[in-house]
């Protein structure tokens, strides 16, 4: 019964897919230089975005402010974890890292769930 509710829930389901995205970003940025600094953040913006997004189509009914919340949740969850694995493989500045690289994409995840909602979310 438990995996059935994971399974249905779409905040954890888009915050997985945030999360794989995030962790992807993190090891294509050790290896390919030009990732690091400003594409990166704009990248974990975007994925933030695309986690946000995910939440609202997949929360069929869910009113406005709550897909803002739950994309909010997705995309900051989603940063987060892909900061401490940027921060794993070898990135610095911890501290300062974690509040952007969490608020930042929460911020994506915000405008990502909006947009679903006013594009997607409609219900019969």
């Amino acid at each position: 019964m438990a995996d059935q509710a994971s399974a249905s829930n779409p905040l954890m389901k888009s915050a997985l897919v945030g999360v794989v995205l995030q962790i992807l970003l993190a090891v294509l940025a050790k290896y390919v230089p030009s990732l690091g600094g400003g594409v990166g953040q704009g990248a974990g913006i975007g994925i933030g975005g695309v986690a946000g997004l995910l939440f609202s189509l997949w929360s069929k009914g869910v009113a406005m402010p709550n897909a803002a919340g739950g994309g909010a949740v997705a995309g900051g969850l989603s940063g987060l974890i892909g900061t401490l694995a940027g921060n794993l493989l070898g990135g610095g500045g911890l501290a300062s890292g974690l509040a952007t690289g969490t608020g930042y994409p929460a911020i994506g995840g915000i405008v990502g769930g909006l947009l679903g909602k006013v594009f997607g979310g409609k219900t019969a």
